[in-house]
């Protein structure tokens, strides 16, 4: 049975005094709960922690608000604690401001990655740390599984230029670390400066896939509703970079995509015939309820994963690209609207995190290439990483 971080800071005798007769706050949201679902704010008050205010990462608390939407809650609607929101209307409202630390000791941190850089719960965790460093308050962090695994590295490093909410360090596109491995690397090489203390997991292994942990899962957003989406992520979240509908507004989201103009029966050919390992293609129509083309039909295709240990989202997402870029030169575009608050560069720049993997996909160079040119970058990272993991 795995024990996650927030289970032993609880209950394990050796951390009682991290918390205990401390003023403390709780960065936390809906995957923060426990083997029988129990959330860290009810479980943290039966505990006697003084708990004096929460914070919410993108999403919120309690997860209502979709992707990229402001959310401006000050009270908790289930506990009724003051609460903070890290997600706001600007880049300034991504970090806390002091007087929201104010009277805190100890910040503790639970929340569910997915293991792919853009997902944006890390960096709100290590712009927190960086503010509490400054104030001279401790970091906790309760350790969770990441749901891919922690074996597979992919993708490239995010170049200094590029930087931003979906890649603010230089982390591999998908980096193979649990959520405390990722802040102790914040520490050792990206100049993260704080009282820090990572609560291990019991009985988690690399080689674990979220199922294999008998974990329940918990959407850690409202666009991440099972494993199988986590496991296309990593590089159907490319999609959000173009016009295309990713699938948001659908109960399948970046499994399923498309457009209105989409040639979906080219596509899958075309696609098919690249024979990428662990997956097949499913010609589909889908109306998505929100976000891009709502209330729209669209033609498409969905994705689906046939063999998750040979499967390599990011191949296969660069590929979708190239090919949709192939059959509709006219009508495929780039996203040029504002993206996580940038508004000078593509998002599709920003989530790639190189801009001359944007060139080589449009110029069509081969993607195998494409995805080998990403390895000398991604050794640096590998080597970095070894020396921060917690777990054989």
């Amino acid at each position: 049975m795995i024990r996650v971080g927030l289970e032993r800071l609880l209950h394990d005798e050796a951390y009682q005094d991290l918390t205990q007769g401390r003023a403390v706050g709780l960065l936390v949201n809906p995957t923060s709960v426990d083997v029988r679902l129990r959330h860290a704010v009810e479980l943290a008050q039966e505990a006697g922690w003084n708990i004096t205010r929460l914070f919410g990462p993108e999403h919120g608390v309690r997860g209502e608000a979709q992707d990229m939407e402001a959310v401006d809650v000050a009270t908790d609607p289930l506990s009724g604690l003051p609460c903070v929101s890290l997600y706001g209307h600007d880049l300034e409202s991504l970090k806390p401001d002091p007087a929201h630390l104010e009277g805190i000791d100890v910040l503790v941190i639970d929340l569910q990655d997915i293991g792919a850089r853009y997902y944006t719960y890390i960096y709100t965790a290590a712009f927190c740390a960086e503010v509490c460093g400054e104030l001279g308050i401790d970091v906790i962090v309760c350790d969770r599984p990441n749901p891919l695994g922690g074996e597979v590295v992919e993708g490239n490093v995010v170049l200094p230029e590029h930087r931003s909410f979906v890649g603010a360090y230089p982390l591999a596109t998908r980096h193979g670390m649990t959520f405390g491995e990722l802040m102790r690397y914040f520490e050792r090489w990206c100049g993260l400066s704080c009282d820090l203390t990572v609560i291990p997991m019991e009985g988690w292994r690399r080689f674990m896939w979220y199922d294999d942990t008998l974990l329940p899962w918990v959407m850690p957003s409202p666009n991440m509703p099972t494993l199988d989406t986590a496991i296309v992520y990593p590089g159907q979240c490319l999609l959000e970079g173009t016009e295309l509908s990713e699938g948001r507004g659908t109960t399948r989201p970046f499994e399923l995509f498309g457009a209105p103009w989409l040639d979906a029966v080219a596509l899958e050919e075309r696609l098919t015939r690249r024979a990428l390992p662990g997956c097949l293609w499913r010609q589909v129509s889908f109306k998505p309820t929100c976000r891009k083309h709502a209330e729209t039909n669209c033609r498409g295709l969905q994705l689906h994963v046939t063999h998750r240990d040979a499967f390599r989202s990011l191949t296969a997402s660069l590929a979708i690209l190239q090919d949709i870029l192939a059959l509709h030169p006219d009508e495929f575009t780039w996203r040029s609207r504002a993206y996580e608050f940038v508004t000078d560069q593509l998002a599709i720049d920003l989530l790639l995190g190189d801009v001359a993997l944007r060139e080589a996909l449009t110029r069509g160079d081969d993607v195998s290439e494409i995805v080998a040119s990403m390895a000398q970058a991604r050794e640096e990272f590998e080597a970095q990483r070894r020396e921060v993991l917690l777990y054989g």
